[in-house]
This record gives C-alpha cells, structure tokens and sequence, in this order.
C-alpha cells in the first residue's frame, strides 16, 4: 500500500523515524519519504545514511501548524512520532511537555486535514493507559485529539488511528544500553529502582512492522496494541549484567511499578484480535464503524469484563536467556 505514496514522519530522526525508513524503502517504493523534525545534525547524518532520491528533510517542529501545513502538500500517508518522551524530564518542564505532545498533536490533525491526508497513524505509549506522570497525560490527551478527530473530518477522505505499545529494546533513553554502558565500564553494581518492577518489551522492528500493519487495519478511530511480552527489570539486570550485584535505588518520579496498556475501565471497549487488541472510541462517531471487522477483513471478539493488559498480569515472559537472543538480533 505504499508504492507511490508519500509518506511523512514527524520526529523522523528518531529512533523509530530511522528503523521505519529502512523497512519501507526495503519492502515498498514509496514515492517519496518526508523526515520533518528540528534537529539539522540528526538530518544531516540520517541523510548520509539514506542518500536514497525519495527521501526529503524538512526542517520543522510540531508546535509549528503552518509549517506542518506547508511539509503535508501532497502527502498520502502520515506517522507522527514526534513527541518529548523523558519522564522525569516532563516532570520537570511540564509546559514544554505539553506544547510539544498536545499543542502538537492538535497541529498535525489540523495540518493533515488541510492538506488532506488519507491516513494518520499517531505513536502512543502505554504511559497514556491510566497515567500518572506528566508524560502519560499528555499522550493521553493526544491519544483523546487524534481518535476524536475522525468526527471532525466531514467528507474529508483522512482518518485518524492511534498505535499503543511498551519498551522499545535499545532506542534512545532504553534500559538497555544504559546496562551496558554500565558494564562496559566496569560498574560495582547495577542500579534497580524496584525489583517487582516489570515492563512491556518490544524490538524496535516489531513495533515498525506493527505500525506498518495498523495502516492497513485501521478504519479511523481504532488505539492498536500489539500482544508483547513483559519482563522483570530484575531478570533484565541479570541477562545484560551476569554476576553483578544490584543497587535498590527506588522508584523515579513520574514512574509505575507496572505498565498497562489496556485499562480495565476500558474492557467494554476492548476487542482481541489474533496478535493485537483494539480499543474502540468512547464517542460514537457520525459515520458508523464496525470495528469487530477490520479492513484487512480480520474478526475480533470482545475481552471479559473486567479485563486488563497490564505488565505483570501478562500471559507472556521473556526469560533472561530469551532477551540475550532478542538482544543478538538487534544487533545490541
């Protein structure tokens, strides 16, 4: 579905921005793949990366609307990416925060419809499922602009959908290389903030595949998450740092023990799919959607009441042995 499209990422320096334009240009030939983000040294580096002809930089920020306007002329498809994502950075800028994730969000609706965008896919977290740091509110709210948008629309051909996953191994600000930092330079100890803490893991990969897929599954209006599996911080210490004692350090701000992606209070809204779930709208849109049947023709059926997806009630554990391979594939 993307031979011939053009394609925008905003925040497409990313770590996402930059595994999303490999897979597409790897799998389909797009017309044309529009990096919009802020950074000139993060361009100027990924354009040496990617010397492809169908690739453009446009340098912009989200909290610009008629900069984002100008970047969407003629563009089919767009992933927004773009977002201010440290927790306890967000803790303590909360205006910069809110400019970036919300005043953004809301920009890039208006700018997709004005230009007419066919399909808008917003990145999510599961900090967005029942927040409680700044972060996760904002995404919240985000996630509440984007699924509300479809009402906007009229008989306009763009519609708006939502991808909610987890952990991303070994992007920017993971875990993950911060471990290994550690034990490259030969750390004493690891720090834990808790040892119950568990989270939601997924490869950088599989969550483009996923967003990849979510285009062509949405109808509008959908918040897609991915079945992923959970792990516990402890056994993550033990698989990158073997032998090495941990440190207790305690909980950051803004930060849960656990992660939810799906929320109990939503269950009457949840459907599961084969590989995924999705989270239906509160609202009841003008034009009637059965999203029991997705546009691939794929059947969901809705969860139990009282259901919720959360990272220590999952079905699914990575073992320390299991990331090390996931680690290895990734090239970490």
């Amino acid at each position: 579905m993307f031979d011939g499209k053009s394609i925008l990422i905003t925040g497409g320096t990313g770590s996402f921005g930059k595994q999303c334009v490999s897979t597409l240009l790897a799998k389909y030939q797009p017309k044309k793949i529009i990096i919009y983000s802020r950074d000139e040294l993060k361009q100027y580096e990924m354009a040496q990366a990617f010397p492809q002809d169908s690739l453009r930089f446009f340098i912009g920020d989200v909290r610009d609307r008629d900069r984002l306007i100008l970047a969407m002329r003629n563009v089919d498809y767009v992933i927004h990416a773009a977002a201010l994502k440290h927790v306890p950075i967000a803790e303590y800028n909360p205006m910069e925060c809110i400019k970036t994730n919300i005043n953004g969000a809301s920009n890039v609706i208006d700018a997709a419809m004005a230009c007419g965008v066919e399909k808008v896919i917003a990145l999510s977290t599961d900090k967005a499922a029942n927040p409680i740091n700044l972060y996760g509110a904002t995404k919240l709210a985000a996630d509440k602009l984007f699924i509300a948008a479809n009402n906007l629309v009229g008989e306009l051909k763009t519609r708006f959908s939502v991808v909610r996953y987890g952990n991303v191994i070994g992007s920017r600000g993971s875990v993950v290389p911060f471990f290994q930092k550690l034990v490259r330079e030969g750390a004493k100890e690891i720090p834990i903030t808790d040892p119950r803490m568990t989270r939601f893991w997924i490869t950088l990969q599989q969550g483009v595949d996923f967003v990849i897929k979510s285009f062509q599954r949405m109808q509008g209006g959908e918040i897609f998450i991915p079945k992923i599996p959970s792990l516990k911080v402890t056994d993550l210490a033990e698989a990158i740092a073997p032998g090495i004692p941990t440190k207790i350090i305690g909980i950051r701000p803004g930060e849960k023990l656990h992660e939810v992606m799906c929320p109990k209070d939503d269950y009457h809204l949840t459907l599961e799919f084969s590989d995924h779930y999705v989270i239906t709208p509160t609202i009841q849109f003008s034009k009637k959607v059965d999203f029991q049947v997705n546009a691939l023709g794929e059947k969901g059926e809705p969860v139990p009441e009282g259901f919720e997806y959360s990272s220590d009630k999952n079905t699914e554990w990575l073992s320390p042995a299991q990331l090390l391979e996931m680690l290895a594939s990734q090239n970490f």
